[in-house]
């Protein structure tokens, strides 16, 4: 007898010590409730401040551990809270969030467990796709939104052919030349290092036919990768991701992926430029105590 009193003590003692720690005022989202030797506490919540919800996290665990699950109940708490959520489906199985789910005696069971009330609920939810693969609203941005820095990157160029990326850039910028795909940017660089071209070429300062000959070969490759569809008209406006649906809850947009799986290229492409384009159009506000979008 002495012995379960003893655990249950422990049990009781490093409860309370987690409860503690998890006790602060304010908005939060709740993962959980603590759980020592198979007993659950639902007076120690595990949980974060909204208000850090703008720091990387991650989320780790062997196959079937509940990792989908957790950032689909993060997901929905900050919608619920009025934050705009942006997550990528990989497999599929977060587009359910869209309608309310069937309860049964295993969620409810587990939701009376951990303190936590739970209703079938449908979110605002709006689907995406790259490239229009998928059933989502496609997006794509144009190669002069793009740019030539990011797109010698994501090409793997070195500096000088970053460079004279750059000048093809330039010379497109300053002839009013906008470049909606990759194949208006190869079109460029054939004529600027063809015989009609040679005088345009000159003006600019030159770029060696071997240095065009990699950037082109680059290109045919991305595009081969499945890249090109990322890239083209209408552009997609990434204030769009920032919206708040009219009952005051954050917009869930759901990034389709099943479909490009195989594609890793393509989904590195849109994640640089998602970023940087965020990065160039948001105003710095540093810590706040709701933030606006999280990934």
């Amino acid at each position: 007898m002495d012995a379960p009193a003893d655990g249950g003590a422990a049990g009781n003692a490093l409860a309370s010590e987690i409860r503690d720690g998890y006790a602060f005022e304010g908005p939060a989202i709740q993962f959980g409730a603590a759980v020592v030797d198979g007993q659950v506490y639902a007076d120690a919540p595990v949980r974060i401040p909204l208000a850090v919800m703008n720091r990387h996290g991650l989320v780790a665990g062997a196959t079937g551990t509940g990792k989908t699950k957790t950032l689909q109940l993060m997901a929905e708490q900050l919608v619920e809270q009025g934050v705009s959520v942006f997550l990528a489906d990989i497999k599929g199985d977060l587009s359910g969030m869209a309608s309310p789910g069937q309860p049964n005696d295993k969620i409810t069971a587990r939701a009376q467990d951990v303190g936590m009330a739970w209703t079938p609920t449908a979110y605002p939810v709006e689907f995406f796709s790259l490239g229009g693969l998928g059933k989502g609203i496609p997006i794509r941005a144009s190669v002069s939104t793009f740019g030539p820095v990011l797109l010698s990157k994501v090409l793997g160029l070195n500096a000088t052919q970053e460079s004279s990326l750059g000048l093809v850039f330039h010379y497109a910028d300053t002839k009013g030349l906008w470049l909606d795909t990759i194949e208006d940017l190869r079109a460029v660089i054939q004529f600027l290092t063809s015989d009609a071209g040679k005088a345009d070429l000159k003006e600019l300062g030159g770029i060696s036919s071997a240095t065009a000959g990699v950037i082109l070969r680059e290109l045919i490759n991305f595009s081969a990768q499945g890249a090109d569809v990322f890239f083209g008209l209408p552009e997609f406006d990434t204030n769009d991701l920032l919206r708040v649906a009219s009952d005051g809850r954050g917009v869930l947009s759901m990034l389709e992926l099943p479909a490009v799986q195989d594609r890793p290229d393509l989904f590195s492409t849109f994640l640089m430029w998602l970023l940087a384009d965020l990065f160039h159009d948001l105003p710095e506000e540093g810590d706040v105590d709701k933030p606006k979008l999280v990934f």
